[in-house]
């Protein structure tokens, strides 16, 4: 399902498991869709009475594009970065951290665990 942020953002959100269970936000690495959670590690958690939310990072599968952003070449600044230079994106991994507490407010969850990919 998309989900409209207050930011103007609309992410791709796939919500399962026990509706009063406690949140666990899965959160994809970089250029990965949320489909690409193992169906098995999911189960696992729902059968513990865990409720999963994940989705599609913006830039990615179903989620927002932005189009017409100024970005650079990743190659070129992943080397920026390892020498202490500015990078040129987008955005930054804070609006991404944004995306993620927005979705929360948006589905109502007030405190979740937090499990990542890469990034």
């Amino acid at each position: 399902m998309q989900i409209d942020l207050p930011t103007g953002i609309q992410l791709e959100v796939d919500a399962a498991g026990p509706a009063d269970g406690p949140a666990v936000m899965l959160v994809m690495g970089l250029g990965l869709q949320l489909t690409a959670w193992p169906d098995t590690f999911l189960q696992g958690l729902h059968a513990r009475g865990l409720r999963t939310v994940r989705f599609d990072n913006r830039d990615v599968g179903l989620s927002s594009r932005l189009r017409g952003a100024p970005a650079g070449d990743i190659r070129i600044e992943a080397l920026r970065s390892m020498f202490g230079l500015s990078v040129r994106a987008p955005y930054s991994l804070h609006d991404m951290a944004a995306d993620v507490t927005g979705l929360m407010d948006v589905l109502r969850i007030d405190s979740a665990h937090v499990v990542g990919v890469s990034m």
